[in-house]
């Protein structure tokens, strides 16, 4: 038992035993059954910043989640039932930390998944460890399945290293080199500054970094700093931010002609939800694809008309990284024969697994998903005001992926 907190899942379970295991019975199957044989339930606690910054974001990840229960539920390939608990982490990593330990001590979850946050994701890193059960990261900073790893931790969502070695190189090389990086200060936007800047360097000797602003998570006038931009030789801006801090930078970019002159990327520019809320102002700008509805790999287009039908809208990227985790995570369950936590990670890394990218895995060495990543462009549509995005460039999931020497992470 830890000293100085509340007992770890895995303790408050080996008491269970010492003092009786019969009140236990049904709820943790025995291993190496395979096809989920031998499970009851699973429950996952489902950690999605439905207010805050990333209210907008967070809806597609919610809906995701309760798509992959149902397909668990009544899909012939697992043999145990999911229960799902749903809470609000506020995008806050305080909060979300309540909210997880909410879900595991009282609601009885073994699984987490949520957050887009990094910060918050960061703190959830640490309470599944402390607590020994199994979380999906539903955000991008690199560190999460880097340096700042554990064994708990698998992750289907893109980091911020594999977006950045489809995208930035070949912004290097298609749109400018003399660059200016505005960031949100925080996990996500440092990540993003560091990965883009080394593989720009690397794929172009023209590269240079201009200049760098930051500003607050959730600020919203962010004036000053397109001007500092406009007076610089910057010919284009990174943007290291997401949800409404991109929409609103964007949006007040665009109002101050900073388009005229400055190409405008970010590896979230893309986003669904980014697109409907900046019209107009989205077009022409460029960014990282983690997910487009369109793509013709895996099971997507079975899922894209499942998500339609539940919710008559298209899926977004958060909806997908939902969907793909908690149905990855589902496979190793059913792989172990056991809801058991601790016997399911050392099953489900490495184990290849469907995912709406064809077959995937959560590697062996830090626990991240191989998914594969594209360019793309916002561009005006033959219809509507919301940009269509055009796929520039794929590179497949092996080749974005960097080694987990670079990432330091080694498990």
């Amino acid at each position: 038992m830890r000293t100085g907190g509340l007992s770890s899942r895995r303790n408050v379970l080996r008491l269970a035993g010492v003092v009786g295991t019969g009140a236990l019975a049904g709820c943790v199957g025995g291993a190496g059954l395979g096809g989920g044989q031998g499970i009851d339930t699973v429950t996952y606690g489902m950690l999605n910043p439905m207010t805050g910054p990333y209210g907008g974001l967070a809806e597609g990840q919610r809906q995701g989640a309760k798509l992959a229960v149902q397909h668990v539920n009544e899909s012939d390939e697992f043999g145990f039932e999911m229960d799902a608990v749903y809470e609000d982490t506020e995008a806050d990593a305080s909060t979300g930390r309540q909210r997880a330990q909410k879900v595991v001590q009282q609601d009885g979850a073994q699984y987490i998944m949520g957050a887009i946050s990094s910060s918050t994701a960061l703190a959830l890193n640490s309470f599944a460890e402390s607590e020994e059960i199994i979380y999906n990261p539903g955000a991008a900073a690199m560190n999460i399945t880097g340096a700042e790893c554990n064994e708990w931790v698998f992750r289907a969502e893109t980091h911020t290293a594999q977006i950045a070695e489809a995208v930035a190189p070949w912004t290097a090389n298609n749109v400018g080199t003399k660059v200016w990086f505005h960031i949100a200060d925080y996990a996500y936007g440092n990540s993003v500054r560091r990965e883009w800047s080394s593989r720009m360097a690397e794929a172009s000797d023209d590269f240079e970094e201009v200049g760098v602003s930051r500003s607050q998570l959730g600020s919203s006038n962010f004036g000053s700093y397109i001007s500092q931009i406009s007076n610089s030789d910057a010919d284009v801006v990174v943007v290291g931010m997401t949800g409404g801090d991109l929409i609103n930078f964007t949006a007040q970019a665009a109002d101050q002609g900073l388009k005229d002159d400055v190409e405008i990327v970010s590896p979230t520019m893309t986003f669904q939800v980014v697109r409907n809320a900046l019209g107009p102002a989205a077009y022409g700008t460029y960014g990282g694809v983690r997910y487009n509805a369109q793509v013709d790999t895996g099971d997507n287009h079975d899922f894209v008309s499942a998500y339609q039908q539940a919710y008559d809208s298209t899926p977004d990227s958060f909806a997908r990284v939902a969907y793909d985790s908690i149905r990855m995570t589902a496979h190793g369950i059913s792989e172990a024969g056991t809801n058991d936590p601790e016997e399911v990670k050392d099953v489900l890394a490495g184990l290849e697994v469907p995912s709406l990218f064809g077959p995937n895995q959560f590697r062996e060495c830090d626990h991240q998903a191989t998914n594969p990543v594209w360019a793309g462009e916002n561009v005006e549509p033959d219809s509507g005001e919301a940009a269509t995005v055009e796929l520039r460039e794929m590179i497949e999931g092996q080749d974005a992926i960097p080694s987990c020497d670079e990432t330091n992470c080694d498990l």
